[in-house]
């Protein structure tokens, strides 16, 4: 039996693939101060008595420790004058019109920050070897729980890096290196990014290391990059987990879409803390080599993702100036919205929903929650009050703002880099998704919805279908002209290459599930950043390409420098049933549901249809305004919007 595991802000999914090849769903509560409490319990009912073999898991421990600054005290060891890198950062100012801008406070204190007189040339050069003498008695003062060793060009010598880890070894706390984490050049994203390896090791490595010992189970886990990888690496470098995620999110949509036949998508994953929304174009994900999380670069390649506050345990409140505001701040998973009867009281996405007849008021997640109206109906007109609204107008409010946000998001991945979303079909999943994509899609004025089978569960099947991926990188300066050394960048990637299989020997990966993908990445000379291209043909006519695509504009004249070579290699997954052929667990009989029901739409009332979504089989048609109701989510269509039921199981939805 292989599992797929997903905890979110709200709840743990999981999906068991069992010998027969059936899927089995279960759904519970999440537990945030103890996430292991609810995978094992989840795991345990999806097991039903049987042994895992695999359970591959998409996790938030990392995430949130670095969002809520709950990590391990970490020591930065870096070469003497450039201490304060990470808290000097770049000249960029995130607010630019911002009268008192707070900052972030970086993730070492100036005090545990220790400069070591040595120095190596940009060429990789030693110059100086490093002065260690006092070295370890000042990082066991510091009272640090892991180290960063972040030296200013480690990335084309490692060898000193290595000198200090030997020396701080008998220490025995966790060690990042830079050279091991990223060895690229930019001293201030490196130094961050090593930085966050270090400062979640203490954090994620103990929780893998307790559910590996209780699960009995080989253990993977989700990386930002869209692979999965062995626990023992994810716990050596937690930092490649911080968009775990999201990051199955997107794995799973793309096996939806391709089932679909569809190639150009966009995500909208709306859970209980946040949406998260990704462009998806000719079957492939958009890979990132940076991003920012919490207020911290991270230069790793991940699944290019946009995460925004506005998920179905989101908060609506007014602010100073009297504007309503839904998120960042969520209920989460406990107390959770009102409508929970948990002891929530304030007024959530969800509530509104509830409270708009978009909901209906019964159990979900398998009886674990039941929704309560009147609670919803309380918090709401508690909101209504303040900002002098009708109850029901200020539940339409609520959600006329989380949809505005949503649609922000996706105009931040698309729009705003060129690409008309119009031409995209918009993919919704997540408990929440389904209840807001009309209204997200016709903002866009996108035309098309397709709504994968069990939504809620989107993100434990993309961990179960997700690749063993690993990334592997070497600096490198080079003319990318004529002039181009083909048979030393052929050495170079032989020995990334070699670096893969090791890699791949770890996860088992036999090798005729074997890929890899050669990329490199070049600029033109006097650019500060680079863009990827495939290493094959033309290198140069190929960067002036993707540079005019990205840009809009090319400088055929100006020379291309070769900064990097990149190496992905591939482990493909064995194949997973369809998410269509999933059933609960333990199997229970839905409550009879109203076939119409009172919806409230733009100010007036709607006579919609409900339906069980297990009632619609292929080829089915059905007309909004309704309600499709299924054991993980909920579906509106609105006036307008008709859907289909694939073969897959998806519905496609058209938008008039």
């Amino acid at each position: 039996m292989r599992i797929g595991v997903d905890t979110g802000g709200t709840f743990t999914d999981v999906l068991a693939l069992g010998r027969d090849g059936a899927l089995v769903a279960v759904k519970v509560p999440s537990t945030p101060r103890d996430p292991a409490e609810a995978v094992l319990a989840a795991v345990l009912v999806a097991a039903d008595g049987a042994q895992p073999v695999e359970v591959v898991h998409s996790t938030t421990v990392g995430t949130n420790a670095l969002l809520e600054r709950r990590g391990g005290p970490t020591v930065l060891v870096t070469t003497a004058g450039f201490e304060d890198v990470i808290e000097l950062g770049r000249q960029a100012r995130r607010a630019l019109y911002a009268l008192h801008p707070v900052k972030a406070e970086p993730l070492v204190p100036s005090e545990a920050r220790i400069g070591v007189r040595e120095r190596v040339a940009a060429g990789g050069r030693a110059l100086e070897s490093p002065i260690l003498d006092g070295l370890a008695e000042r990082v066991r003062a510091s009272g640090a729980r892991s180290i960063a060793i972040c030296l200013l060009h480690a990335y084309q010598n490692p060898e000193h890096e290595r000198l200090i880890a030997r020396e701080l070894e008998p220490l025995g706390l966790p060690l990042s290196l830079s050279s091991d984490v990223l060895p690229l050049e930019r001293e201030y994203e490196r130094t961050s990014t090593t930085v966050i390896d270090a400062y979640l090791q203490p954090v994620v490595a103990p929780y893998l290391a307790r559910l590996e010992r209780e699960l009995g189970a080989r253990l993977r886990v989700m990386q930002s990059n869209g692979g999965a990888t062995v626990a023992e690496g994810a716990a050596r470098h937690p930092v490649r987990t911080v968009l775990s995620g999201p990051a199955a999110g997107v794995v799973g949509a793309l096996e939806v879409a391709r089932a679909a036949a569809i190639a150009d998508v966009i995500t909208l994953d709306m859970g209980g803390t946040s949406t998260d929304v990704a462009l998806l174009a000719g079957g492939r994900a958009a890979i990132a080599e940076e991003a920012e999380v919490a207020g911290c670069p991270i230069q790793l390649p991940m699944i290019a993702v946009h995460t925004v506050g506005a998920g179905g345990g989101s908060i609506a409140w007014r602010d100073e100036g009297g504007a309503l505001k839904v998120g960042p701040r969520s209920a989460g998973a406990d107390p959770g919205p009102a409508a929970y009867g948990r002891g929530g009281e304030l007024p959530t996405v969800t509530d509104a929903n509830l409270v708009l007849g978009r909901l209906l008021a019964e159990p979900i997640a398998g009886g674990a929650v039941t929704l309560d109206e009147a609670r919803a109906r309380a918090a709401i007109g508690a909101l209504a009050a303040r900002i002098g609204r009708g109850v029901e107008e200020a539940a339409e409010d609520v959600v006329a703002v989380a949809d505005a946000v949503m649609a922000r998001a996706i105009k931040a991945i698309s729009v705003d880099r060129g690409v008309d979303p119009a031409g995209f079909a918009l993919l919704p999943f997540g408990g929440a998704g389904g209840l807001h994509a009309c209204a997200v899609a016709r903002e866009l004025e996108m035309t098309r919805l397709v709504v994968p089978p069990s939504p809620g569960l989107l993100c434990a099947y993309g961990a179960l279908c997700a690749d063993a991926i690993h990334d592997f990188a070497r600096t490198l300066y080079a003319d990318a002209g004529a002039a181009l050394d083909a048979e030393a960048l052929d050495g170079e990637f032989a020995a990334l290459e070699a670096d893969a299989a090791r890699a791949l020997d770890a996860e088992d990966v036999p090798s005729h599930r074997r890929a890899l993908e050669r990329t490199c990445a070049l600029r033109y000379r006097g650019q500060s950043f680079e863009l990827t291209v495939a290493a094959e043909g033309d290198l140069v006519a190929a960067f002036h390409a993707a540079h005019e695509a990205r840009y809009g504009y090319a400088l055929p004249g100006r020379p291309v420098e070769l900064v990097a070579a990149r190496l992905r290699a591939v482990g493909r997954a064995e194949p997973v049933a369809p998410l269509s052929s999933a059933r609960e667990s333990p199997p229970r009989e839905s409550p009879a549901a109203p076939a119409r029901r009172a919806i409230r739409w733009r100010g007036g009332a709607l006579d919609a249809a409900v339906v069980r979504r297990a009632s619609l089989t292929p080829g089915a048609r059905l007309d909004g305004p309704a309600l499709i109701v299924e054991y993980s989510a909920t579906t509106f269509l609105d006036p307008g919007a008709r859907a289909q039921v694939l073969d897959s199981g998806a519905l496609l939805v058209t938008l008039e």
